[in-house]
């Protein structure tokens, strides 16, 4: 009788120290993995925002320092309330914690600017991300259109319409 041996391949896990701090201008041409040239563009606009201190723009980084997740915060959107926006994990790194990080990183500063409530809108289509930011709290309470410009395959310019889900987190 012929003797099978099965080989195991066991995954190795690799642990990399992440940092969270502000995007800067020097990070962008490494953010293009986020979205189009028009992304960037209005990044780089956001940028200004976050040096009169209306936004905080993150960047989640392993050791190389190229960002791997970015994500804002608009402290001037809804009085009283941090809005978390354009949250974006590189797509190679999606389910490995660095949302979560990105998250929590978010939540620190809006509490350090004496708020206790972050804000979302997650696309009514994402069930992925909304079952993320449930599982770290945030509750819906609402929908809202929104939309937005896109670069089209052609160069033109489309509008991207779509429904999302408004979420809240008390931060206590």
């Amino acid at each position: 009788m012929p003797v099978h041996k099965e080989r195991v391949m066991s995954m190795e896990r690799i642990v990399l120290p992440l940092t969270v701090r502000d995007i800067t201008h020097a990070d962008l041409p490494g953010c293009a993995w986020a979205g189009s040239a028009r992304y960037l563009a209005e990044l780089a606009g956001t940028l200004e925002r976050a040096a009169r201190g209306e936004v905080d723009y993150l960047a989640v980084c392993p050791p190389s320092g190229l960002p791997v997740a970015l994500g804002g915060i608009d402290y001037v959107k809804i009085p009283g309330a941090g809005v978390l926006w354009q949250l974006a994990v590189h797509g190679a790194l999606q389910s490995c914690g660095i949302g979560t990080i990105l998250i929590g990183a978010a939540e620190l500063r809006i509490r350090a600017r004496g708020l206790h409530r972050a804000e979302l809108g997650v696309e009514e289509n994402n069930p992925r991300a909304r079952a993320l930011y449930e599982r770290l709290g945030y509750v819906a309470y609402g929908s809202a259109p929104d939309s937005w410009d896109e670069d089209a395959s052609d160069g033109s310019v489309v509008r991207y319409e779509t429904v999302c889900t408004l979420m809240r987190k008390e931060l206590g």
